[in-house]
């Protein structure tokens, strides 16, 4: 498909630089296959959810992948930023370069100097291989929990390009770009629909005998890549690690088999769970990389229901939502989230997307 249909245009001023407060403050938009659209909160999601539908959530932690490092040659110095996005191997991780032309094979680069120190200030990488788009494969001098315990002290939260591009980052963001459940080490954006949930929405969400299960897909930096060819055909996703445990796979399966709904919260439990799914829909334990890519035409397997943030136009996160919903009706939410004051992107507002196939029941 042509990537320009789906473009759109988004005021600035729309984009959130904070999150809601408290969490479950924000605007949730509610759609379904029928055609309606209706205004709520996030804290009213119990009530538009029925006793034995399964919320299904990611439970990656994000870590502090951005790093600010100096690339050294003799004599000669460059500044470089990195993200890391893909674990490979204990001591070694792929990432993006800025500006990646300023490295080469083998060219050494000093993390943490002058800053929030870490071994006296040493945490290095050597560039084992470029590739494209400014990715390249970093081998650290340290491996393991070590190597870990060295991120968390010289890195920092990996907040999104819209974001940082308008302010800094501070404490809060360590806090708020995190669930309450975050459980997994290993992601570098999060998994934004979370951030709405607080411990009050959990304990509501019980009382109406909602389950609640969890899966764990590691989110790259490659989320927030801008697709840049003409047609989605020529459109290269990057891979991210997941799992799906034996228990979280057969209480789906008891779901579905009991007629229950199943809710993903956030694109990435989604495309993991597609990723684990036979394809007349049975989950059964999983784990690995994936680069599943949906776009319209997809024919989804699992989910009923998708609760999600608002996403960036010709991202392949608004494409994911127009196969959920079809083009058309995402583009008529988008229309009316912009005209009625929604908050966009990772801090922003959420929707409750409602398949054709799967009755709102409002």
């Amino acid at each position: 498909m042509r990537v320009d249909l789906f473009d759109f245009d988004l005021p600035e001023s729309h984009i959130a630089l904070r999150p809601a407060d408290p969490r479950d403050a924000a605007k949730l938009l509610v759609a379904g296959g029928s055609g309606a659209i209706v205004d709520r909160v996030v804290r009213d999601l119990p009530s538009l959810l029925d006793p034995g539908d399964v919320l299904v959530f990611n439970d990656t932690k994000v870590i502090p992948a951005q790093l600010f490092g100096e690339r050294r040659r003799d004599d000669a110095v460059a500044h470089v930023d990195v993200t890391l996005h893909m674990r490979i191997a204990p001591d070694r991780w792929l990432a993006f370069a800025r500006p990646a032309k300023r490295l080469a094979v083998g060219d050494r680069i000093a993390f943490g100097h002058g800053g929030n120190a870490c071994f006296l200030g040493q945490l290095d990488a050597t560039v084992l291989e470029k590739r494209e788009a400014g990715e390249v494969l970093l081998r650290f001098d340290l491996a393991g929990p070590l190597l870990d315990e060295a991120l968390h002290a010289v890195g920092h939260m990996p907040l999104p390009p819209y974001i940082a591009l308008k302010r800094p980052e501070d404490a809060r963001d360590e806090v708020d770009y995190q669930t309450i459940y975050a459980a997994k080490e290993g992601a570098v954006a999060a998994p934004t629909a979370g951030l709405h949930f607080t411990p009050e929405l959990f304990a509501a969400l019980d009382a109406k005998g909602i389950e609640r299960r969890f899966v764990t897909l590691h989110v790259g930096a490659g989320t927030f890549l801008p697709v840049k060819a003409d047609d989605t055909a020529d459109h290269k996703m990057h891979a991210e690690i997941g799992m799906v445990s034996a228990a979280t796979a057969a209480a789906l399966n008891a779901a579905r088999a009991r007629g229950s709904r199943i809710v993903a919260v956030g694109t990435t439990s989604l495309r993991l769970m597609e990723s684990a799914a036979c394809e007349g829909g049975q989950m059964q334990p999983w784990s690995g990389a994936t680069d599943i890519f949906i776009t319209p035409g997809y024919r989804f397997k699992t989910a009923d229901v998708l609760m999600t943030n608002f996403h960036l136009p010709r991202s392949t996160l608004f494409m994911l939502v127009s196969a959920f919903m079809g083009l058309e009706r995402m583009q008529a939410v988008y229309r009316h989230a912009i005209d009625n004051g929604y908050r966009f992107y990772s801090y922003g507002d959420g929707s409750l997307l409602f398949r054709k196939e799967a009755s709102d029941g409002r």
